[in-house]
């Protein structure tokens, strides 16, 4: 194996350095990503409400450049579910699905998205993934495949589709059962007949693409579409054209809470799957690198007539499975899915519309997370409520408010924990080794002293927990002389909880209770000294260690500290 691309160079992180006994495999690779992902690309087209030509588009310009500028070497960049979700939801109430009007939206969207992201590197918002937490994306991700699902069933059953919510949709396809024309049916099951008997076979072989070739031909060869099938229609050749989408204030305005939502999936998604096949695979991630690339991408998509690109984790997963361990596997992709839309996007008109819809139907179910939320109910009962809110919100309001309310639940689900931390009084095993005590009347870490390890960082809300505690240990049982603010858990303390942490020592110190305290790091020491606390309590009772305290409560005299 070559050495590793040095650091400093900012370029092709994601593919150099060459190992050559990995071209093959790398190539072959990128040939079951183009087999397997370009039925998945034209389902995501239709979810987006686009053209189903802008689907390959995707998988075009905008891989290359994140190859280019990216760090990662095997997260790859294409049309997404959740993206191509949220992109419906804020583009139907605007214009008509698929007109040029919409696609042109569609273009600034991914623009502005470009920006966004080129933004939120400037200004080290990457953190800002983090707000999804794991659960909250389980329930997002099962809300969008539900509504993707549901979306579809018109199309499968060859029946008159309606707009609106998710319920709406699904009420008017229920009411519309009588009507179903059997062909089409039978089409939509062979279709998912033949994906799902592939993958019982042999999860590599591209069960989607041969479903869609059997499809197209079937058509062809039977006349579908005099039974009442009704087929995509031409779809144009050649390269995408190249172009800036217009701007407009007004369409910036009307667009941003949709593209900030977008945003955050991208940041949240592909941060998660970059770093997740980073440690599998022992390599360094840039999420910095990663947020230039992903910008590049989507800037890419929007001058080639494509839509909003993400890191994907399904089309990762398929590199990853076929043995693909560089960026050279999307690229090769990339040559295969031009080779299509130069060439062979002629026989795509005679594809049956519930054919396509019968895999996009089968992407909306594989997104429906039912071993996760099986795996998150069995251990944490409340994350799972969670993440049932979440998907509920999704499908009965929509995606992008299901998105705003998925951070918000994660925010209060963060705050909630860190409101009420789990705190513990230190003392001695028998054998002598630390171990922690509830926090409750006439806890001890000997007659005398507490040795009190407050579980997280004091702010403003979770300060009158301090409170409660101190009065819990010290207003009942055995009378404590000392008493110790252990900060092991302790990173940051804000203005509000200092000034209640001062009144709380000055009420201890007024009752005879001398007080100290035990691993405070240097930060939160330095925030002491801001706020005049340190000062106040005396560099003589400050100790590194809780076994120092306990050390020096035996002897009554400090062995010298800070």
């Amino acid at each position: 194996m070559v050495g590793r691309w040095p650091a400093h160079l900012p370029l092709l992180r994601g593919l150099l350095p060459v190992d050559r006994s990995r071209l093959v495999p790398d190539v072959l690779a990128g040939l079951t990503l183009a087999a397997l992902a370009i039925p998945e690309v034209l389902g995501y087209a239709r979810i987006a409400g686009m053209p189903v030509v802008t689907g390959l588009y995707t998988m075009l310009l905008p891989p290359v450049v994140f190859a280019l500028l990216g760090s990662s070497r095997h997260l790859v960049i294409g049309a997404d579910s959740a993206t191509a979700a949220i992109l419906a939801a804020g583009l139907t109430a605007l214009a008509v699905p698929g007109s040029p009007r919409y696609v042109q939206l569609a273009g600034t969207a991914a623009l502005l998205v470009a920006v966004l992201l080129v933004l939120a590197r400037v200004l080290r918002l990457g953190f800002l993934a983090n707000f999804l937490s794991r659960t909250v994306l389980v329930g997002f991700l099962t809300g969008v495949g539900l509504q993707v699902a549901v979306s579809q069933l018109g199309q499968l059953l060859g029946v008159a589709e309606v707009g609106g919510s998710t319920v709406t949709q699904l009420l008017h396809t229920l009411r519309e059962l009588p009507s179903a024309r059997p062909v089409t049916v039978a089409v939509s099951l062979a279709v998912v007949a033949v994906v799902l008997g592939t993958r019982l076979v042999a999860k590599r072989v591209p069960g989607a693409l041969l479903a869609v070739i059997g499809a197209i031909a079937a058509s062809q060869l039977l006349g579908l579409p005099a039974f009442g099938v009704a087929v995509l229609g031409p779809v144009p050749a050649g390269r995408p054209g190249f172009g800036v989408p217009g701007l407009s204030v007004a369409d910036i305005g009307a667009l941003l809470p949709m593209v900030i939502s977008m945003a955050v999936v991208i940041l949240a998604q592909s941060a998660a799957t970059s770093r997740a096949y980073g440690l599998r695979y022992g390599e360094p991630v840039d999420s910095d690198a990663d947020l230039v690339g992903l910008a590049g991408a989507n800037l890419a998509a929007s001058v080639t007539g494509a839509f909003v690109v993400n890191g994907s984790p399904t089309k990762t997963q398929m590199v990853d499975s076929a043995g693909g361990l560089s960026q050279l596997a999307q690229l090769s992709a990339s040559v295969v899915v031009l080779v299509v839309v130069l060439v062979l996007t002629g026989p795509l008109a005679g594809l049956p519309l519930a054919a396509l819809a019968a895999v996009v139907f089968l992407i909306g179910v594989e997104l429906v997370d039912v071993a996760g939320l099986r795996r998150i109910y069995a251990v944490r009962r409340t994350e799972f409520g969670v993440a049932l809110l979440t998907a509920a919100a999704v499908v009965f309001l929509g995606v992008e408010q299901g998105i705003v309310l998925a951070i918000a639940v994660s925010v209060v689900d963060h705050l909630r924990h860190s409101y009420r931390p789990r705190s513990s009084v230190l003392a001695k095993s028998p054998a002598g080794h630390w171990r922690s005590l509830p926090v409750a009347p006439g806890a001890r870490t000997v007659a005398g002293l507490v040795i009190h390890r407050f579980g997280t960082s004091l702010y403003f809300a979770n300060a009158s927990r301090l409170v409660e505690d101190v009065n819990t240990l010290t207003r009942s049982g055995p009378a404590v002389s000392w008493y110790c603010l252990d900060g092991a858990a302790i990173g940051d303390v804000d203005y509000s909880a200092a000034l209640v942490l001062g009144t709380v020592l000055e009420n201890l110190r007024g009752g005879g209770v001398r007080v100290v305290f035990s691993n405070i790091i240097d930060p939160v020491h330095a925030q002491l000294d801001r706020y005049g606390l340190a000062a106040t309590i005396g560099a003589d009772c400050f100790y590194e260690t809780a076994g120092e305290v306990l050390d020096a409560y035996r002897s009554a005299r400090p062995p010298g500290t800070r």
